[in-house]
């Protein structure tokens, strides 16, 4: 069957006249109608477990925008959770964790054979949109990467520096290596599961990779995105895989190749010019519009916007943002961008 889904066929290599576009977080807290879906469901942790309503704000931004793909609602955090980490958010500060200090503490998580018992209502989510998005839209699934939900097992919640989780890993690599080992075992079969599911695409996050240096790079982004595509394409070799990253700076060159992703998602760090040059001459990149032209609005939105359509159009592209949508985003600056990628 020939491919027609815009976003499949930029991961398979296809340069497009007009871009694919999505956008990180497009179902979150800058929508009115995410607000009172989330209302509905009591909390955050409430609303990613409701199979029913976690698939309706993932369909919220494709009625609204018609983007071409929508990403499943859930969160990263979810999978420590089902390896029996304790998590919680608190209102206007982000999540909380139980945290893991020591080989006693890890020693508590449960066995990765076990997530599956709390993750099904995601897998339920899959299947819910999987039937109910327009035939034209992409499902992309997602987990965030083992470094980055590492450094939250660590210190308990997230913090600018990822401080604690390199104290761990210097000072007791022993237990810091098992915790990448079944994080990185558990999102195999985390993304595999949502796989059958129905996702046609799946993205791994690694919000925090920017502050892994020279080979701690190499062992903690690399090594385990790498074994995570292997096992991923083991048992799906037509799922596209896109990694992000973020902060990779001059080790975006080449990570494609080193990990065998499909798509190289990119920050707005790095120019479009650049990416041209020295990424996308791998394959497919996703980006990078900065979040905040997403609150500013007006011309600079549009100059940027074209500046990275024109950069990147010579070679296989996703337009996205840079990093995820925040709250104070205003909904009109997103069609404003939407229009602007497709020359409306």
């Amino acid at each position: 069957m020939t491919q027609t889904k815009k976003i499949l066929r930029a991961l398979a290599g296809e340069t497009l006249d007009t871009p694919p576009i999505w956008m990180m977080r497009q179902a979150g807290r800058y929508l009115p109608e995410y607000r009172a879906t989330r209302g509905e469901a009591g909390d955050f942790l409430s609303l990613c477990y409701n199979s029913a309503l976690a698939a309706e704000v993932t369909l919220q931004p494709i009625r609204r925008y018609g983007f071409d793909a929508a990403i499943l609602f859930a969160d990263i955090l979810l999978l420590p959770q089902a390896l029996g980490a304790d998590l919680w958010f608190v209102t206007g500060e982000g999540p909380r964790l139980s945290t893991i200090e020591n080989q006693a503490d890890f020693d508590k998580l449960k066995p990765v054979s076990e997530i599956h018992e709390t993750l099904n209502p995601v897998y339920e989510t899959v299947r819910i949109l999987s039937r109910e998005l327009p035939e034209e839209t992409t499902l992309i699934g997602f987990a965030g990467m083992p470094w980055t939900v590492a450094t939250y097992m660590v210190a308990g919640r997230g913090t600018p520096d990822q401080g604690p989780a390199h104290k761990l890993k210097d000072e007791n690599p022993e237990v810091f290596d098992q915790i990448i080992d079944i994080l990185t075992e558990g999102t195999v079969e985390y993304l595999s599961k949502q796989i059958e599911a129905g996702a046609e695409v799946v993205k791994l996050f690694d919000s925090w990779a920017g502050s892994l240096k020279g080979a701690d790079f190499d062992r903690y982004a690399v090594e385990p995105a790498k074994k995570i595509i292997a096992a991923l394409k083991e048992r799906h070799p037509d799922t596209p895989i896109i990694a992000f990253p973020r902060g990779a700076g001059e080790r975006y060159v080449g990570f494609a190749e080193e990990t065998g992703a499909d798509c190289v998602a990119l920050d707005d760090g790095v120019t479009p010019d650049w990416a041209a040059a020295n990424v996308q001459t791998s394959g497919c990149v996703q980006g990078n519009l900065k979040s905040s032209h997403m609150v500013t609005g007006g011309q600079d939105l549009v100059d940027e916007t074209r500046k990275i359509v024109e950069a990147l159009g010579k070679g296989p592209h996703i337009f996205n943002l840079g990093h995820g949508i925040t709250p104070d985003a205003d909904p009109e600056n997103v069609q404003l961008m939407i229009d602007t990628v497709r020359g409306n």
